[in-house]
Parts: structure tokens; C-alpha cells; sequence
């Protein structure tokens, strides 16, 4: 009986062995097949991508045709299409967790199976890749709910993958003993086990085999709003894994790794002070050094893990840090800089090496156009923008076109600046009263040209169509929100109107004749569109800025400039202007003479510009940097005494505002004081300064 029943088992081992290794070659297949069709998205051919995806039925056909909707949600913020896509990560997250536990099963038969990570890992990068999208779609959510639930999502992709990279760290170390001691092997001699690992709360977890991930089905069971998160304990401790991998399916989840942690950790270190409760629920922290490196990795791989990577890499130097003050100087930049500053020769490759692999894509057009526009050619981008093939996605399209208007009002080009913010209307309905506003602070300023050029019948059309703008742009307000909450900028178009209104009816006036200082060049400075400027383009905004702009009678205007608020909005404007032209001790004068001599007090109540105090304070942090990095001659001794103090001056007006109370547009202020931080951080460091 035993002899037959070891004959049973032998033919049972037997067929399980060959259906594991007919499941592996149909992973490979399929892991092929997708990233093939995935790679069009990039490639700007997302219904090609989608209708070659949906021929698959694999995880990782689920997984690219998520991707085409994610791609679409991020960039159009269309509710309907956020809606889907969250159906399509739900469903993809499901079909991970059976493959992955079909992995598991079939595992001990599998003798092709990875020797760097257990068994099934493909597929729990799959679950943390949906749950990371999840978590950004629900964040742009109207519920504050799901907001919530979406940071727990974060919580439960940042478990996966730091048990993954723990891993890949490990098969690294193995890597490199087994080179120093002469042997030739890629991988360690046997597949790692995650048994008996620390679990991120610390705790033993000798049952598990799978990255120390809750053994149950997807889903927001464990969510419980009323109970604080333990805060996770990294297990990869190590920033550096230089692992080498030849497999495909292996290339997939390591690159796949580098990109979602790397982002995570990007993401969370650019979190502004005002939303630092998301750090609380998500239970750990940020690490923009290790983010950075972590996608640098990624984007190595030529494949749709590396081209994300690489979109984010570019989004990040290009995008944010293009409206940052507070970077490395150009004398002071090393490779740690990389994480606070671009490495421009870095940058440049990149995009170059992207846009070789996907030339039709006109996501590379638009961050062509961002490098042009950060080294004060914003004539060179605009013209990247205007020309060229159109994107076949509106998505796309309406970046390109938002891009093209910002710099149109950097540029201080008016008519193209309105035209261009109405076609973002008809494209785009991620926030039309936005759209309407800026369009009004373009034709206001037609308006003032046509006024004072005695144009009687070119100032009356456009006086129309200014107020009929700025009218409007309140009315459409408010329909897009995020995390419960509108949007900030349209709070603040909201009150500038309401203010006007209010001036209008109290001067006795028209509404467009009771504005004061322009509204073009205010909200210009909250792109830091000053930091774009050639010096000509400098001078016009300061000409901008003049009273005499105005087109009300002397009286009006004289009582324009009694409104302290209004003062202090010019004052901020006009300060930034001069520290682009290299006057600083005139800008610290205008600031505090306009703003820094009020109370705050003075700009509390429904229609200030409760904004102006803090700002002026973060200028006057970004003028201390400018001078610590342009340090006047003197012994080595005087030149680091002077950088020292300028830097400590500088740090203690960026912990001021970032212990602010709430104000308009705090979350933009926010992030630029976040990164100033973040310099600072790697400043002192570079000069072994405490």
C-alpha cells in the first residue's frame, strides 16, 4: 500500500511540476506581451495600448490597461474617468492576490522560479503598483473618507515594497561576497526567505512567505478611521542595493520596486507643513534623498517602470523645482545635490534617451519646454508648445496647452495668455473658474494697454469681456475639490472678485476700473514666474505693477493705494521682480516699509490677502540664500562666517512660515518652503555645519 501510494504521489509531483513550469513560460509570455502594449502609452497611442491589452487576460495585462486610465485621470482630472479607473485598479488588485497565491502554490514545482525573490513577488509588485494609484485617485477624491482610506492604501503598497527591496538588499550583499571572494554568480545560491524576518512593526513573522504583507484578500477591511497607525520601522535600511538582474521577470519587479518606493518617498518629502497630519495616518515619513536615487535606478530600465520612473524624475527638476528659490548654487552642486537641485547634463540625457525610445509622445515636448523656460527662454518653449504634432490624448493636450498659457503670462504675451486659458476650457474641466480668472488678468491688462493708447473702441471690448471673465469665474468655482476641500486657488479667485465688487460698489466705479496693482503679475509670482525672466522681461512686469496702469480717475486711484492689502500685494510682487534684477537691499526695503511693518491683524477677514506676511517672510528667507551664495570677497574664514549666518538666517524665516496658521494658497507657499528646508538640510551637511 505505501509503495502505491508513493507511486500516487510521484505522478502527482510529476504533473505539478510540468503545469508549474507551463504557468512560468506563461507568466514570461504574458509579462512580455503587456509591457509591449503598455510601452504605447508612453508613446502617446493609448487606445492602441488599451486595445492590445485587453486581448490579455494576465495580471499584468490588467495592470497596463489600469495604467491607460490612471495616465488619463492624473492628467485631466475628470471625475468619470477617476471613476473608472478606481474600478479597474479594484478589479486588477484581485486577480494579483489569486495569481499570487496560485504562485504559491505551484512554487515548490517551479525549478525556473527567481533566485533573488520569493515566489510570487511579480505579483505583489502588481498589488502595490494598484494600491499606490489607488491611494493618488482617491486623494483627488471629493470624500475626505476616501481620502483616508487611500492614505492606508499608501500604507499597505510602502509594507510590499520596503519587504521587497529588504530582499533585493539582501541577494545584493550576496552579489557582491560572492565577487570579492572570485566566484562568478548573479544571484545568491538560494531563493531569500522572508521567514523569521522583522516585521515593519518589529514583530516575528516565521509563518510568512510572502513580504510580511497581512495574509488576506485586497480590500479596506483593516481600515478603521478611529484608530491611529502604528508607525512603520523601514527594513531596508540600506540606500544603496546595486543589485544586478538579467531575467525579464526579475528586471520587471526590481525596476517596478524602485519606481513606486521611489516615488512614495519623493512624494511624501514634498508633503507641505499644512497637510502634515497625512505623515500621521500613513504612519512613516518621506526621504527625498533615497526617493530620488531609487528612481534614478528605475529609470535605467528601458521599459514602462523606467519611463515612469523618468516622467517623474523630469515632473520633479523640471516642474516643482522650477518654482523653487532655494536650490544649490552651481559653485556648491555635488552628487549629493541631486535630491534638492537638477543635474541639468543628467536631466538633459534623460529626456533625450525618453524621447528616442518613444518619439511620438508630446509628454517629452512639453518637458523640453520646461528646460527652455527654467533658463529664461521662454520664447524657445512657447514655440516647443505651439508647434508640432498634437497629442491624440485631450489629457495631454490640455497640459501642453495649460503649460503653453503659463508661459504666455511669464512672457507677458496677453493675447496669447486669454486665448490660450479659453481653449483650456474647452479640453479641460479640471477647474474652469481658474481658467476664467487668469483669462480676465489677461484681458485686464488688453483692457489697460487699449485704455492708455486712447483705443476707445479696442478698451471697451475688452473692459467687456474682462468683466464678463471675472464674473463668471466665481460662478464655475468649486465644483472640483480635493480631500473634501476646494481647490486653493479657487478660493483665492473667489475673494479677489468678491473684493473688487466690493471696491467697485463702495468707489462708485466699474468693476475692471476698481482693480488695482495687476492681478496678472500676483498670480504670476505664485508660478515664480519671476525666476523665468530676462532681465527685459523684468523691467515690463515692473511696468506692469505701476499705479498708473490703473484706469480709474486720480481720486479712485488714490484711494486704491490707502488699501493696505492691496499695497502689500504690489510690494510682494515688486520685491521679487527686484531680487531677479539682483536688488536685494531694495526688495528687503519694500517689504518691510508695505508689509513686514503691519499687523496680522490688518489682513484677517473675508477679503484680504491674508497671504502677503507670510510670503513677504519667505522672501526674505530666499533673499538670505542669495546672499549666502553670492558671498562678498574676503578671507576663507570671513566667506564661511558670512554663508554660515546668511544660512541660519535663512533657515529661521522658513521654520516661521512653516509654522504659519492656515492662509490662502499655503500649500504652494508650502512646498517651496519644504524644498528650501530640504537645501538647507543638504547645505550644512556638505559643510559638516550642526
Amino acid at each position: 500500500m505505501s509503495l502505491l501510494s508513493g507511486w500516487f504521489r510521484s505522478t502527482n509531483s510529476s504533473t505539478d511540476s510540468l503545469k508549474a513550469q507551463t504557468l512560468a513560460t506563461k507568466e514570461r509570455e504574458n509579462l512580455a506581451d503587456a509591457l509591449k502594449w503598455t510601452g504605447l502609452i508612453m508613446n502617446d497611442d493609448i487606445d492602441g495600448a488599451w486595445e492590445g491589452l485587453e486581448k490579455g487576460d494576465s495580471s499584468f495585462h490588467s495592470l497596463g490597461a489600469a495604467v491607460t486610465f490612471f495616465m488619463r485621470s492624473i492628467l485631466g482630472f475628470e471625475k468619470e474617468v477617476m471613476a473608472q479607473t478606481a474600478a479597474k485598479l479594484a478589479d486588477c488588485e484581485t486577480k494579483a492576490w489569486a495569481d499570487y497565491k496560485r504562485a504559491q502554490k505551484y512554487a515548490p514545482h517551479n525549478h525556473t522560479a527567481s533566485r533573488i525573490y520569493p515566489p510570487g513577488t511579480e505579483y505583489e509588485l502588481v498589488r502595490a503598483e494598484t494600491q499606490l494609484m489607488s491611494a493618488v485617485v482617491g486623494v483627488l477624491n471629493e470624500s475626505i473618507v476616501e481620502a483616508m482610506k487611500s492614505f492606508y492604501k499608501l500604507r499597505k503598497a510602502f509594507i510590499i515594497l520596503d519587504g521587497i527591496v529588504a530582499v533585493e538588499a539582501k541577494a545584493a550583499a550576496a552579489q557582491k561576497a560572492s565577487l570579492n571572494n572570485g566566484v562568478k554568480s548573479e544571484t545568491p545560491s538560494s531563493r531569500p526567505s522572508m521567514s523569521g524576518a522583522q516585521t515593519p512593526n518589529g514583530d516575528k513573522n516565521s509563518s510568512s512567505t510572502h513580504l510580511n504583507v497581512p495574509d488576506q484578500p485586497p480590500g479596506d477591511s483593516e481600515y478603521d478611521g478611529s484608530r491611529p497607525l502604528t508607525p512603520l520601522k523601514l527594513q531596508s535600511v540600506h540606500l544603496e542595493t546595486d543589485l544586478q538582474v538579467t531575467d525579464p521577470v526579475d528586471a520587471f519587479i526590481h525596476s517596478g520596486t524602485n519606481m513606486c518606493f521611489g516615488l512614495i518617498l519623493l512624494i511624501l518629502s514634498l508633503v507641505p507643513p499644512t497637510f502634515s497630519r497625512i505623515l500621521s495616518v500613513v504612519g512613516f515619513h518621506g526621504d527625498r534623498v533615497r526617493g530620488v536615487h531609487m528612481l534614478w535606478r528605475s529609470a535605467a530600465h528601458e521599459n514602462i517602470n523606467g519611463a515612469i520612473a523618468g516622467m517623474m524624475l523630469l515632473a520633479y527638476y523640471n516642474g516643482l523645482l522650477g518654482t523653487v528659490d532655494i536650490l544649490p548654487s552651481d559653485k556648491d552642486y555635488d552628487e549629493d545635490a541631486e535630491s534638492v537641485g537638477p543635474p541639468h547634463d543628467k536631466c538633459r540625457k534623460l529626456l533625450a534617451d525618453l524621447r528616442a525610445r518613444y518619439p511620438d509622445s508630446r509628454l517629452w515636448r512639453v518637458e523640453e519646454s520646461r528646460l527652455h523656460a527654467n533658463d529664461k527662454n521662454l520664447e524657445k518653449a512657447i514655440e516647443m508648445l505651439s508647434t508640432g504634432k498634437e497629442s491624440a490624448m485631450k489629457q495631454v493636450t490640455a497640459v501642453n496647452n495649460f503649460e503653453l498659457a503659463i508661459n504666455a503670462m511669464i512672457l507677458q504675451n496677453w493675447q496669447l495668455m486669454r486665448d490660450t486659458f479659453m481653449r483650456c476650457l474647452e479640453i479641460s474641466d479640471w477647474s474652469p473658474g481658474m481658467y476664467y480668472y487668469m483669462a480676465g488678468c489677461a484681458s485686464l491688462e488688453l483692457y489697460r494697454d487699449a485704455y492708455h493708447s486712447g483705443d476707445v473702441t479696442e478698451a471697451k471690448k475688452h473692459k467687456n469681456k474682462t468683466e464678463e471673465y471675472f464674473r463668471k469665474a466665481p460662478q464655475v468655482a468649486g465644483k472640483q475639490r480635493l480631500m473634501a476641500r476646494q481647490l486653493p486657488l479657487e478660493t483665492f479667485l473667489q475673494r479677489k472678485v468678491q473684493k473688487w465688487e466690493e471696491q467697485a460698489k463702495t468707489l462708485n466705479v466699474d468693476l475692471v476700473d476698481a482693480i488695482g496693482s495687476s492681478p496678472a503679475i500676483e498670480i504670476c509670482y505664485f508660478w515664480n514666474g519671476q525666476k523665468r525672466m530676462s532681465e527685459k522681461q523684468l523691467a515690463q512686469a515692473m511696468d506692469h505693477l505701476d499705479w498708473e496702469r490703473c484706469t480709474a480717475d486720480e481720486d479712485v486711484v488714490a484711494k486704491l493705494k490707502q488699501e493696505k492689502d492691496d499695497v502689500a500685494v504690489r510690494a510682494i510682487g515688486l520685491a521679487a521682480l527686484l531680487q531677479g534684477q539682483g536688488k536685494m537691499d531694495e526688495a528687503i526695503k519694500i517689504l518691510e516699509e508695505n508689509v513686514l511693518v503691519h499687523d496680522r491683524s490688518l489682513f484677517k477677514g473675508t477679503n484680504k490677502d491674508d497671504y502677503v506676511l507670510p510670503v513677504a517672510t519667505y522672501e526674505l528667507a530666499a533673499i538670505a540664500w542669495t546672499q549666502c551664495c553670492n558671498p562678498p570677497a574676503g578671507t576663507p574664514d570671513e566667506v564661511a562666517a558670512y554663508r554660515r549666518e546668511k544660512t541660519n538666517e535663512c533657515q529661521a524665516y522658513l521654520e516661521k512660515v512653516k509654522g504659519w496658521e492656515t492662509f490662502v494658497l499655503d500649500a504652494r507657499v508650502g512646498m517651496r518652503v519644504q524644498s528650501g528646508l530640504e537645501t538647507l538640510k543638504w547645505f550644512k551637511k556638505k559643510n559638516a555645519w550642526t
